[in-house]
């Protein structure tokens, strides 16, 4: 079998020479399938995973494809649509093509949310010949007729299964709905479910379908351990881990967002530095964070799996699935964050009782018999957390300086423009006067000050309490450490406002005619 190279493909000469300033010499085995179909115009359906080198696949023949038909985009439009179901993707797929096409000299920008409109709607202004997008920012711009999408000729869908996943399905229908019919399709997923096979159906005409099979087992240089444990003292266990400096840089799994910025608070509080990224964090928190992460500055990131979608971070020492994914191939995809350019690697994961049927699934998938430690009833791991929820309020999580720390000395901010306070702490212009002229309505002694915030106790406008993301689990911790363990001895009156629950009686079985009947 004779190998494939890029040049006998008849890739564009610029293309050719900026692979080889990229370090590409053979094509992996869905680049060798998909370039000759996509330079030829065809509609594509592949079904690989991330990191299967997919994003060349289509990229390349692309990029071939619009050097052969140079044409100049008119303003607001975009010759090339490609969507993606997360930021850090979308930023990555706009750098491989302009990387890619250092050469050609087209316009390639990226639009997603977490940003100001301003600086995209500039780009999308002169016309480009590649957009990458996710779904929802690029609804808001067809919205405000920042992009024209008629004159698109080339459509892409990448990672259709984690649109699904985020309920991006509709609005997919409604960007499709805007594109010309006469287009070429490609569409990309790790998995085919129902609905994206329908999807699939309705976009695409006539495909070539390409298929990479997937990973089944992980890789030999990943050490792999499961620890049985209550799912409620997960986070100490997390936290005692890291007493081994061997944990230098950890990657944290949860399934959702809430959890993840609890974990990283709860880490926080037992003094190891931690951050979360998630949907629910704008852009510049998440790059933030991750910069710090890949800087040693954060010794754990804890993410949700479509968070880490994208994001590449060499030296990760140990992953941790602090919950089991619902899907086992999601768990390959996690633990194969570690163990890269040769190196070895520790995964860790954490499994609750509720969490046994996953774990079957898992290892049935992986093809091996994970070994496994039991921490349940562990005294030790009670009392840590007792420790920790007992420690004091926490800390945001940890943040390389912006620039922007000396904010946090000034105190609250004065709404006066003259300086002058207010004697009440509150907003002076939002005081509510009587007809007699008085601060208060009606001007009676006793009648509640109406000055602005003053209803919410001796609270200030800025309040100077610390983030607690645990403030909820702290009160709960401490509920239930004073309540009384020894049994009450009988006869023994309940104290005031204790529930008294009332006996039931049977119901007796006469046809449903109730206690009155009977007699």
């Amino acid at each position: 079998m004779t190998t494939k190279t890029f040049e006998s493909f008849g890739l564009n000469k610029a293309l050719l020479q900026a692979l080889t300033a990229e370090g590409y010499t053979t094509p992996t085995p869905i680049q060798a399938q998909a370039i000759p179909d996509v330079m030829l115009g065809k509609d594509l359906l592949g079904i690989a995973q991330t990191g299967t080198g997919k994003t060349a696949a289509f990229a390349l023949p692309i990029l071939h494809r619009l050097a052969e038909n140079r044409v100049a985009p008119a303003p607001r439009t975009t010759r090339t649509l490609i969507l993606s179901p997360t930021r850090e993707l979308a930023s990555q797929i706009a750098d491989s093509f302009k990387a890619y096409g250092r050469h050609l000299g087209f316009k390639v920008a990226v639009v997603f949310g977490g940003v100001k409109y301003g600086p995209q709607e500039r780009a999308l202004q002169g016309g480009l010949d590649v957009l990458v997008a996710t779904p929802g920012r690029l609804l808001d711009h067809m919205q405000q007729k920042t992009i024209d999408l008629s004159s698109t000729e080339i459509f892409v869908l990448d990672e259709a299964d984690q649109m699904l996943d985020l309920g991006f399905v509709k609005p997919i229908r409604q960007i499709v709905a805007r594109i010309p019919a006469k287009r070429q399709n490609l569409f990309f997923s790790a998995t085919m479910p129902t609905e994206i096979g329908k999807l699939a159906g309705e976009l695409l005409k006539d495909p070539v379908k390409v298929q990479v099979t997937p990973q089944s087992t992980t890789v030999q240089r990943i050490s792999q351990s499961i620890v049985h444990v209550e799912q409620g003292r997960k986070r100490a266990l997390l936290t005692e881990m890291f007493a081994d400096p061997e944990y230098t840089r950890c990657l944290v799994f949860t399934k959702t967002k809430h959890g993840a910025d609890k974990v990283a608070a709860y880490l926080e509080a037992g003094g190891v530095q931690a951050g979360a990224i998630h949907g629910n964090k704008s852009q510049p928190q998440r790059e933030r964070t991750l910069a710090a992460f890949k800087a040693g500055k954060l010794r754990v990131l804890v993410a949700t799996d479509i968070a880490a979608r994208g994001i590449d971070v060499d030296g990760v020492s140990h992953v941790v699935n602090f919950e089991l994914p619902f899907v086992p191939e999601a768990y390959v995809h996690r633990i194969g964050r570690t163990a890269r350019a040769g190196k070895d690697g520790t995964a860790v994961s954490f499994v609750a009782g509720d969490e046994m049927k996953l774990l079957r699934d898992i290892e049935k998938v992986t093809r091996q018999k994970i070994p496994a430690t039991d921490r349940r009833n562990d005294k030790a791991l009670g009392l840590l957390d007792q420790s920790i929820m007992a420690s004091g309020v926490a800390s945001k999580a940890s943040m390389p300086d912006d620039g922007r720390g000396d904010r946090q000395q000034r105190g609250p901010r004065n709404p006066r423009r003259d300086g002058v306070k207010s004697e009440h702490g509150g907003q002076p212009h939002r005081v509510r006067k009587s007809r007699d002229g008085s601060g208060a309505r009606g001007g009676g002694e006793g009648q509640r000050d109406r000055t602005h915030h003053n209803d919410r106790g001796d609270r200030s406008v800025a309040s100077t309490q610390p983030f607690d993301p645990l403030a909820a689990d702290r009160a709960r911790s401490a509920a239930n450490a004073q309540r009384p363990q020894a049994p009450r001895p009988e006869g023994q009156a309940k104290p005031d406002g204790e529930f008294k629950r009332r006996p039931r009686g049977r119901r007796p079985s006469n046809g449903g005619k109730g206690y009155a009947a009977k007699g």
